[in-house]
């Protein structure tokens, strides 16, 4: 019996204009019986088949010559799970139409995305493999309300928006669609007709992988399972815990040399994870590797937040890396790029032709020193889909911190802004509220479901309470970048020794604010690129005076209070900027002089050096963790410190930051007794000049620096000592 033939709406159908595709296709009761419906662009025939007995119930009437069927399907009054025979040109085969099958997203679900409280919600957006009704399929999901057609294409409908239009559930501005037969590694977009008309084709937002650039469609592929919690990994995040962070961009770490051709994922694990052993640090951070389109923006531009890049291998061999440093004992951090996005036509740029994720006014959603869009933290999909990839690389890969880029440029409207260039907020002020809101609301949330992540702001202005909780009015970062002291302490190392006396307060000034935050004392990728040199080229003096500068400048950062970064190639002394495009210089560890391999051995041996003494970072944010001893020998530029732990021990740190030695140098002390010197960036393991203190001195009863007991030091040239009264 003949069905459905409105050709007006067959006529939407085939152009793909038609924004209700569950109003027409598959199974209808209609007056005239159960009626079938089928759009089948190019087929020849098609018959129904009942699902569970495999036999033909009825044959669906050709209703349009360009390959859309229907028919009552006789002798059958209800529902029943059903199959298509259908005829090509050139084959016949049993298909499973997309079109009998219900809702996908629950009540709740959709309830939670709408109102941006849904911890998880990758777990229903994107694309997810499911069974239903005995079918193996996809699940597929997007957000965009404004949209007036959204199709899933592929390599499995012939990237067709035709065939597989979506199901608007207008409660939520969520398309859904279950397509039956596609599998792991099947390529997807969507295609949209936006609210102007216009065709657009879009990555999917919530992919868990994607194509390597050029190409950029997604990857069908399993959510990885949730990983345990681990109290080692959680008790290594503690604010009283050691915590020295090795920073590597994973594309140019080490290269292969026949090709400088990237390592792979399984590579780094089988070298770099070892290295990062060896080497004494506690964490890596990893710069962004969120899928991103251009690799001259490091990761920082990210158009994957959920996928990660394809450049290294897969998402199972990226977690297998992250599993291989803890298997070490190392803790993951991963920089997390919250703030803004590329405006890629692909990506999430005017995402159903007007701007879901990002503000509209070019005033609050163009950056524009990176000529990237700002999200709309205002809005509550956005801030749900940002908050919920913090709780994803969590729980999903065992990130164990996550490290927040740009934080300034989010909470300030006028970042980087001339007068009339930006959008006061609704008191008038600068501060961008949302964004505040969305930094509280995401921190208290893995707080709360992620234990023991933390999150460390990279934050440059005086913003205050960026590390206190949120109900005491701060942004509940666990940890800030001290960008001043990184700074200050670089301009005091660059000046040539003879200047330093005049600038003796950059040293010091720190310490003045040094417990307003809980600070990670940073020397970053940021400080060895764009013209600012190497560390090592920014020292002055000949060359033995600039790796002098560093090894003491490593020393005195080291016992400085504070957790540490160091960028990778500072820890052996990179001789030039570093370079994205190709691998660090380790061939300068091979040199014969040894200058390289001696800054290599010092900063192996300050992180375990630092580990094995809690003075050096129990009590980093604690008042009685510090004390100046010298503070004031502006015409020596000497500075001397103590570093103390909860049980009252004590390190005695001593820098000359001149290239003259200093022979009897008093030193006062609260503790006599015998002092063993514990470390000396003048040794001759780091290719110094090996003067010293023959190691160990014995305190004297003769006061010093308002203390009753004092020690007579050797102070070698440009080197940092760090000293502790034996039992």
């Amino acid at each position: 019996m003949s069905g459905f033939s409105d050709q007006r709406v067959i006529n939407l159908l085939f152009s793909g204009h038609y924004a209700d595709p569950f109003a027409v296709l598959g199974m209808h009761d209609t007056p005239a019986g159960l009626e079938v419906r089928a759009l089948l662009p190019g087929a020849l025939e098609a018959h129904v088949v009942d699902a569970h007995n495999g036999r033909k119930v009825g044959k669906l009437e050709r209703q349009d010559e360009r390959g859309f069927f229907a028919s009552v399907i006789p002798r059958r009054k209800h529902h029943f799970s059903y199959r298509l025979a259908v005829t090509w040109p050139r084959d016949t085969c049993i298909i499973d139409d997309p079109y009998r099958f219900g809702t996908l997203l629950q009540e709740l679900d959709v309830w939670l995305l709408a109102e941006g409280r849904h911890l998880r919600p990758f777990e229903q957006m994107g694309a997810h493999l499911r069974t239903l009704d005995g079918v193996d399929g996809a699940c597929f999901s997007v957000w965009a309300p404004n949209a007036q057609r959204v199709s899933v294409v592929g390599d499995f409908n012939f990237w067709d928006g035709r065939r597989h239009p979506m199901r608007l559930r207008r409660e939520s501005g969520i398309w859904e669609l279950f397509v039956p037969g596609v599998g792991v590694g099947d390529l997807y977009k969507f295609e949209l007709i936006d609210c102007y008309g216009n065709l657009l084709l879009k990555s999917d937002p919530y992919a868990f992988e994607s194509q390597m650039r050029p190409d950029n469609a997604s990857l069908v592929t399993r959510l990885p399972a949730p990983l345990p919690a681990s109290p080692e990994r959680q008790q290594a995040n503690d604010l009283q815990s050691p915590i020295s962070i090795y920073e590597v961009h994973l594309g140019s770490w080490r290269r292969h040399t026949d090709d400088n051709f990237w390592l792979s994922y399984r590579e780094l694990a089988e070298q770099l994870v070892p290295y990062v052993k060896s080497m004494g640090f506690t964490h890596v951070e990893l710069m962004p590797v969120h899928e991103h389109p251009f690799d001259g923006s490091w990761g920082y531009q990210p158009l994957g937040l959920y996928a990660p890049t394809r450049r290294f291998g897969s998402p199972e061999e990226f977690r297998q890396l992250v599993d291989a440093f803890h298997e070490a004992g190392i803790n993951v951090l991963l920089d997390w790029v919250p703030g803004h996005f590329p405006a890629d036509s692909y990506g999430l740029a005017r995402f159903d032709g007007t701007a879901l994720y990002e503000y509209a006014d070019p005033k609050e959603g163009f950056h524009q020193d990176w000529n990237t869009l700002i999200y709309n933290f205002d809005r509550h999909e956005v801030r749900n889909y940002l908050t919920g990839n913090a709780v994803y690389w969590a729980e999903r890969f065992g990130a164990d911190g996550l490290r927040v880029d740009a934080v300034a440029s989010m909470i300030y409207r006028d970042y980087s802004r001339r007068d009339g260039e930006w959008v006061p907020n609704h008191y008038g002020g600068k501060e961008n509220l949302e964004a505040i809101s969305f930094l509280r609301y995401t921190n208290q949330t893995v707080g709360q479901h992620c234990p023991g992540l933390i999150t460390i702001a990279e934050e440059s202005t005086d913003y205050a309470g960026v590390t206190l909780p949120p109900e005491h009015n701060g942004l509940g970062f666990h940890y800030k970048w001290n960008m001043g002291w990184m700074h200050d302490t670089l301009a005091y190392m660059q000046l040539d020794p003879v200047h330093r006396k005049f600038h003796h307060d950059l040293l010091t000034f720190g310490m003045l604010y040094a417990y307003s935050e809980n600070f990670v004392l940073p020397l970053s990728h940021d400080e060895v690129v764009h013209g600012k040199r190497s560390l090592l080229d920014r020292m002055p003096g000949d060359p033995w005076q600039k790796f002098a500068n560093l090894r003491a400048y490593y020393g005195f950062m080291w016992a400085y209070p504070g957790k540490k970064l160091l960028f990778m190639g500072g820890e052996f002394a990179q001789g030039k900027e570093w370079n994205h495009d190709i691998s660090l210089d380790w061939h300068l560890l091979d040199e014969p002089e040894g200058w390289h391999a001696g800054v290599q051995n010092l900063v192996r041996d300050l992180n375990h050096c630092y580990c094995q003494h809690p003075p050096l970072y129990q009590c980093d944010y604690l008042h009685q963790g510090f004390e100046w001893v010298v503070v004031d020998d502006r015409e020596n530029s000497v500075f001397a410190f103590i570093r103390r732990d909860n049980d009252g021990n004590e390190m005695l740190v001593v820098s000359n930051f001149t290239p003259v030695p200093r022979e009897g140098y008093r030193i006062g002390i609260n503790q006599p007794g015998r002092w063993r010197e514990v470390l000396n960036t003048d040794s001759l393991h780091y290719h110094g000049g090996n003067l010293g203190n023959a190691g160990a001195v014995n305190s004297e009863p003769v006061g010093s620096h308002s203390r009753p007991q004092s020690l007579v030091l050797t102070l070698p040239p440009l080197a940092t000592l760090y000293l502790v009264r034996e039992a």
